[in-house]
């Protein structure tokens, strides 16, 4: 069976998409593809200027599609319903929502709003973006890509102490946040199904990708391992940000891609290779704990879902 390349991306001519985190890393090599493929990219970014050098980048490509940045900080619900607002008021459609923008195993810190930083960045940022565009996520064959990691293999969902406040670990906040996004791809698509949308809820991860994710991870005896060995490890296991945006790209435009499915390399550990459908854990698939923390994030975020109610 061959290997799924970028190659294998349709024609995108006509198409919408938004990525978040779109500046560097796996967002920049996925807005890229689609750009290539004759999409038109929303870059969502935080920083103006990484912003507009990334969009400077794409453009000396000379794309067959196009361009535009969006700022928005994930960190922030009051910046994302602005933004949600602004791609509203400049599109009627949305394609492609590719939640990518992460951070991982941080300092305990908080969003603007007070949550644990990991979790509000990589899971309820993007909870509460996903409700806002959901009006625009209307045509045939739209897709909402959430980005998860091998780290939910160890998340374990801590529903009370979710904000890690009475005990915080960087690796397990980062855990259970990659957890939480597979949980709500696998409610999203429940939902959507029940409702009978035609939009698709997939989710993927990257395997271990040369990026600046975790590169300013905290202190400790892991982190200084990391670090100390990550000159042998990016050779030996890890593979470069365009490989592995391709996951993420093939749960958004491939061809036999289905609602719930799970992409990640086809390596040993799938740690580096090309996409394929990969398994989760049992965790991952708890239906109790996906409709759980949807309940949660609505009440912690006021994200509403009502067009989705069953």
């Amino acid at each position: 069976m061959s290997k799924w390349t970028e190659v294998d991306i349709p024609d995108q001519t006509g198409r919408v998409a938004l990525v978040t985190g779109a500046n560097s890393g796996l967002g920049f090599e996925t807005a890229r593809a689609l750009a290539q493929h004759g999409a038109h990219v929303v870059l969502a970014c935080r920083n103006a200027d990484r912003a507009a050098d990334a969009e400077a980048r794409i453009n000396t490509l000379e794309p067959s599609g196009s361009v535009e940045v969006l700022l928005t900080d994930m960190a922030d619900l009051d910046s994302i319903a602005g933004a949600a607002a602004q791609f509203r008021a400049a599109h009627d459609r949305l394609d492609l929502l590719i939640n990518n923008a992460g951070v991982m195993a941080t300092p305990q810190g908080t969003t603007a709003q007070g949550f644990e930083l990991q979790l509000g960045v990589n899971h309820l940022g993007h909870f509460a973006l996903t409700a806002l565009l959901l009006p625009a996520l209307a045509a045939a064959g739209s897709r909402v890509v959430n980005v998860s990691s091998n780290a939910h293999k160890f998340g374990k969902m801590n529903f009370d102490d979710l904000m890690g406040e009475r005990k915080y670990s960087p690796w397990g906040a980062y855990g259970q946040s990659k957890l939480a996004n597979i949980l709500f791809t696998r409610e999203l698509q429940r939902r959507f199904v029940a409702a009978g949308a035609e939009t698709i809820a997939t989710v993927a991860h990257p395997g271990a990708s040369t990026t600046e994710l975790g590169k300013d991870s905290p202190g400790g005896f892991l982190s200084t391992l990391m670090s100390v060995s990550r000159p042998l490890t990016e050779k030996l296991l890890s593979q470069s940000a365009a490989m592995g945006a391709l996951p993420q790209l093939r749960a958004a435009v491939g061809a036999s891609v289905e609602g719930g499915d799970y992409y990640g390399p086809d390596g040993m550990g799938e740690m580096k290779g090309h996409p394929r459908k990969v398994g989760m854990t049992d965790r991952a698939k708890n239906d109790d704990h996906a409709t759980r923390l949807w309940e949660v994030s609505v009440e912690l975020t006021g994200a509403d879902y009502s067009a989705l109610q069953n």
